[in-house]
């Protein structure tokens, strides 16, 4: 089952474009990792890390991921965190507060 979820979750987040490139995520190769959690719910946790340490779209592309993978039948909850940022902290709290 686990498989068949990420499967989806790579589908939903190959609709989800970098703003200034206009090419999908997974095509650019920016989603690091894809997990599954069991617990009360079922968590897809995703780790994005932008291209540029500096990227001023990585909160926009952090929250789309989120708003895209939470429509994804299976899944109750996305966490993204986001890596190799500057603000990558304070981006990853900001998305998984919403």
């Amino acid at each position: 089952m686990a498989d068949d979820l990420v499967k989806k979750i790579e589908e939903a987040l190959a609709k989800v474009s970098d703003p200034h490139m206009g090419i999908s995520i997974m095509d650019m190769g920016l989603v690091e990792n894809i997990e599954i959690e069991q617990r009360d719910q079922t968590i897809a946790k995703i780790t994005i890390r932008p291209t540029n340490p500096g990227c001023m779209s990585a909160a926009r592309m952090a929250m789309d991921a989120k708003n895209m993978v939470e429509q994804v039948e299976g899944i109750d909850r996305a966490e993204i965190i986001i890596a190799g940022h500057l603000m990558a902290d304070a981006i990853t709290e900001m998305v998984n507060k919403l």
